[in-house]
């Protein structure tokens, strides 16, 4: 086997807002594997300071990939890569068992019969821009609506979501937050208060990481369903992921490969989640349509039954050319087109 690396920097369209500040470029590796004449790709797409691993550390494992693939390139990948890299590996082996068409997963998604409902996410930005994007999503038909909270004072975004409430009740629109972390212990009891009052389905991470006592008493306590997110960054070994969702409870977890151990670590995260009647949703995180295609084929497979946070490949000017297409507020595959990316594949 044959491999290489390629380094792609994704340019927004706009400024992408985020609780750790605002994006302006994204930058993935693909990694391209090589065996009699077949071609498989996948996506690497680490986010600093947000990924347990470092940059550094990615490309070593990457530049050890591409100069030892069949030390690493197994059917079940060895474990300890970072999980970037980790979904990368899966997914090039993946497309590469499947003669290099970017159908990894063939189903009733990759025919084109059947789509996968997403919610819409609102960005963080001011305070014009998030009612901008909001009424759009709304105008469109969205049923689910995803709201990046913290960058703004507590109360403008509490007016956003108030705004929604009056003219849409929780049966015609989901409103799901994501506080990343944003919360302090001291404030957090009040604010959820607040949400569950406009019925919210669901925040994610309303405190950092980290903070088990407090985050099991809210998970216990709060009038507010509780998702986890940034608290499974890093937790890759079974007794480790079984002591977490023992100790804290949550009511949903949000899984994202890149982030939590690849395709395979989720896999093991939902099993455990559905053993102890945990529900969940799978996230895309600003990977390009490589990744997001990936994402999008497996998380079918799981047979969701909620609204998943997959990306709608819009946010770059350049990105590569897809079969992902929106359709009302699902997200479906049209076996028609193909992937185009000059000079990649």
């Amino acid at each position: 086997m044959k491999a290489r690396v390629i380094e792609h920097d994704l340019q927004f369209k706009r400024p992408a807002g985020t609780s750790r500040g605002v994006l302006n470029h994204r930058r993935v590796w693909y990694l391209v594997l090589e065996k009699e004449g077949r071609t498989g790709v996948g996506e690497c797409a680490p986010l600093p300071g947000l990924s347990a691993e470092t940059i550094p550390g990615v490309e070593q494992a990457l530049a050890d990939l591409a100069a030892d693939p069949d030390r690493f390139c197994i059917r079940t990948p060895e474990q300890g890569l970072p999980s970037s890299v980790q979904f990368a590996v899966e997914t090039a082996l993946r497309d590469l068992e499947q003669t290099g068409t970017r159908i990894l997963y063939p189903s009733g998604f990759t025919c084109g019969d059947k789509g996968i409902p997403i919610n819409g996410l609102i960005w963080m930005g001011e305070l014009s821009f998030m009612k901008e994007q909001v009424r759009r999503k709304l105008d469109s038909g969205w049923r689910c609506i995803k709201l990046k909270i913290g960058a703004l004072q507590f109360e403008d975004e509490l007016a956003i979501l108030k705004g929604i409430r009056a003219e849409y009740s929780a049966d015609d629109v989901i409103l799901r937050v994501d506080a990343n972390g944003g919360f302090s212990p001291d404030e957090v009891a009040e604010r959820l208060g607040q949400l569950a009052a406009l019925d919210i389905h669901s925040i994610e991470q309303p405190i950092a990481k980290g903070q088990w006592p407090q985050m099991a008493e809210l998970c216990r306590q709060s009038p507010l369903d509780i998702a986890l997110d940034e608290e499974l960054i890093g937790i890759t070994a079974l007794e480790d992921k079984i002591r977490l969702l023992d100790a804290l409870g949550p009511h949903y977890l949000v899984l994202k490969p890149s982030l939590h151990g690849g395709m395979n670590g989720c896999d093991q995260w939902i099993e455990l989640a559905e053993a102890r009647g945990i529900d969940w949703w799978i996230t895309s995180y600003l990977e390009s349509n490589l990744g997001l295609n990936a994402i999008a084929q497996w998380a079918f497979l799981k047979q969701p039954r909620l609204h998943q946070g997959l990306g709608t490949g819009q946010l770059f000017t350049n990105n590569m050319d897809s079969p992902l297409e929106i359709r009302g507020e699902e997200l479906f595959f049209d076996p028609g087109k193909r992937f185009v990316f000059p000079g990649i594949f």
